[in-house]
């Protein structure tokens, strides 16, 4: 029993103990005093018990006097001579759940003592009459009481010695995670920087156009890096032991992360990715983007992965909460028209390590990781995830998390002069698998009813025409098979005062002299609301390459690593930002150069030999104020196990960024850190 369950059974059989006592005494007409005592003892002992007041361990010792006066003034009754061994075992049996030795030996001593008590009485009175069966039941009683004596603190030390095994167990699994951290965060340093030497140096390569080849190798160390992630993620998910690392963020990157994701992954089965990002989601809100990053990719990943034909239809969308803490639920639903589960695989995704075919053969490919880092991602940031699934029908996966909203502009909105209808044109016999339809048309849907413009839904060329003479159409949107079974009539329609927009696949191109407007594949929310507002001057299109790039001229940094290849691809990288760079292979070397030149910023690997990342950047930061400079120091480290980031901030550093290099994080952590006079937008120098 646990401490509550232990002193909930005391008190219980304690009070009924006291009730029968108190009956006996009025039935015998003892002290008439006595029993208004024990009632009030007793209400005094669940007053404490439900107060929790005072502490457990006098509680304890309260409880035990209780008894012990309750049981004394029973003894000391001639008529409870034969009684004094049922109360005495009763008691030991009861308190020997606080685990005490002490109070076994005392409840002995009182069973003695009462025995002398009857003795001493029955020589006064002399009424009773010692023959041959009264002391023959004398030594029973006393043999009883004696075993239960010995069994009960017997009892009591093996527990107590149990106790000591668990709590020194307990300290060699504490002391097995602490070791299990340190290893982490050692190999997760010595593979990320090789994987970050391959990615960086094929970034560099790719930048020289050297061939596909260069591609290849990036593709294959992002691979590297995910999986790195994975196994990091889901031990830390077994341990339960995620930190989170809240920031501001636009709502819209998680949906570039999707398309990119998407664009990235092989896709040789022609997969149709449709993307429903609700225009009421808040611009911008505050939580953990990067493990909301990791819960897109694992959910996309496993959706290509198990999905043969048909397509995946992403869901994003936001509901208010009541509480004042949070703003919104952010909600995620990934559904897929794949292989399906049965109800055992969906439990087993709880253990972790599932995997839908375990075969040598399987075609899959995967850790078996994913849906479970999913769970301990969600669960750590206070949300839940749901699955829904049946064999060969598909799955969806719901994730609903809380988060803090910053700024609840809707992330998708059309400007007041757009007054159009709008045609939404797809063939429904061109999908082999009918529920890719329903999601281009469920999207297609809640977009307008989002932004709150009338859509209508045209089959055919007929169809489009009736609706054009009926209404107001001023845009019509198409997918690229739809376009090319009449190309002459839509490039022909484009050169009026309709506005013709085709979603292609990437190198689509339309015949020559035509308006029609390309959208990439695959289909979402923000070039179409870019259409709406903007017209045919809607350029770049594309959500992921519309993203402004800043630049940091002039910028004087230090980059610190004894790794000489982690030095040629951070100078590489930072190199495309117009910074200055100059470098160091120690931390000794770094205070050195920091002290006799001016740098703006100074990017820390952690571990160096002779003098760590830590102890470099607190010397720059006192030879800063020497200098009565402030010390910009970033950690550009390997190690990323969970809370690292806090760890480095909690330092002293003033931001971090891990290894392998994510630009993305790079240009956003030199956005907070750098003055806005020494950043701006590529092209808009200041």
């Amino acid at each position: 029993m646990n401490q509550t369950k232990t002193e909930r059974f005391i008190i219980i059989l304690v009070s009924l103990t006291c009730i029968g006592l108190t009956l006996e005494s009025i039935l015998m007409g003892w002290e008439f005093w006595v029993p208004p005592i024990i009632i009030l003892g007793t209400v005094s002992l669940w007053v404490m018990t439900l107060t929790e007041k005072p502490d457990y361990s006098v509680r304890e010792v309260y409880y035990f006097i209780y008894a012990m006066f309750t049981a004394l003034y029973h003894g000391v009754h001639e008529t409870s001579f034969f009684d004094i061994a049922l109360v005495i075992v009763l008691v030991m049996v009861g308190f020997s759940f606080f685990n005490h030795i002490y109070m076994m030996n005392m409840t002995l001593i009182e069973f003695f003592i009462l025995l002398a008590v009857q003795f001493v009485l029955s020589y006064k009175g002399g009424e009773r009459v010692y023959d041959a069966l009264t002391i023959s039941r004398i030594c029973l009683h006393c043999v009883i009481v004696l075993l239960v004596y010995f069994s009960c603190t017997k009892a009591i030390t093996d527990r107590n010695e149990a106790k000591i095994i668990d709590r020194e167990k307990d300290e060699r699994i504490e002391a097995y995670d602490a070791d299990m951290e340190d290893f982490l965060s050692n190999i997760s340093h010595e593979l990320r920087t090789p994987v970050n030497v391959v990615n960086g140096m094929s970034d560099l390569l790719i930048k020289r156009n050297v061939g596909y080849e260069a591609e290849a190798i990036k593709n294959a160390g992002i691979r590297l890096t995910y999986q790195i992630d994975d196994i990091q993620d889901y031990t830390e998910c077994k341990r339960r032991k995620l930190l989170l690392e809240e920031e501001d963020y636009i709502c819209t990157s998680l949906i570039n992360d999707v398309v990119t994701s998407f664009r990235m992954l092989e896709n040789a089965k022609k997969l149709e990715l449709v993307v429903d990002l609700s225009p009421t989601v808040p611009t911008v809100m505050r939580g953990d983007i990067k493990k909301l990053h990791k819960i897109f990719r694992h959910l996309l990943e496993n959706a290509v992965k198990f999905t043969k034909r048909g397509g995946i239809y992403v869901k994003m969308y936001s509901e208010a909460t009541e509480g004042d803490e949070y703003g919104v639920n952010l909600c995620i639903e990934m559904t897929d028209t794949g292989i399906g589960m049965d109800r055992k695989a969906r439990q087993s995704i709880f253990v972790g390590m599932y995997q839908a075919n375990k075969k040598r053969n399987r075609s899959s490919g995967g850790i078996g990781l994913g849906l479970f880092i999913v769970y301990g991602l969600a669960h750590s940031m206070g949300g839940f995830v749901k699955i829904e699934s049946e064999k060969r029908v598909g799955t969806t996966v719901r994730v609903t998390i809380p988060q803090r909203v910053i700024d609840d502009t809707p992330c998708l909105s059309i400007n007041g002069s757009y007054d159009g209808d709008i045609l939404f044109h797809v063939r429904a016999e061109k999908y082999k698998v009918p529920q890719v339809r329903d999601f281009y048309r469920a999207m297609a849907s809640n977009l307008a009813y989002g932004i709150h413009v009338p859509l209508y839904s045209a089959d055919s060329i007929k169809e489009i025409e009736r609706l054009i003479g009926k209404l107001n159409v001023k845009t019509i949107f198409m997918g690229q098979e739809e376009y090319e079974s009449n190309p002459e009539y839509f490039d022909k329609l484009s050169k009026g005062d309709i506005v013709v927009a085709v979603s292609a696949a990437n190198g689509f191109k339309v015949n020559a002299g035509s308006n029609v407007m390309v959208m990439p594949k695959p289909l979402y929310g923000y070039p179409v609301v870019k259409i709406l507002n903007e017209g045919r001057d809607a350029g770049n299109l594309d959500f992921v390459d519309n993203i402004s790039k800043p630049v940091f001229t002039g910028v004087r940094a230090l980059i610190v690593d004894d790794e000489p290849m982690n030095l040629v691809v951070a100078t590489g990288l930072f190199k495309d930002y117009e910074m200055v760079i100059d470098t160091a292979a120690s931390g000794k070397e770094a205070i050195e150069k920091y002290k006799k030149n001016d740098y703006d910023i100074v990017f820390m690997d952690h571990m160096m030999p002779e003098m760590d990342g830590v102890q470099a950047m607190k010397h720059i930061k006192e030879a800063g104020l020497e200098l009565h400079k402030n010390a910009i120091v970033i950690a550009l480290t390997a190690n990323t196990v969970s809370g690292a980031r806090e760890m480095f901030f909690s330092e002293g550093f003033d931001g971090f960024i891990g290894k392998p290099i994510n630009i993305s994080e790079f240009e956003r952590v030199m956005m907070r850190v750098l003055p806005k006079s020494q950043a701006t937008e590529r092209g808009d120098k200041a």
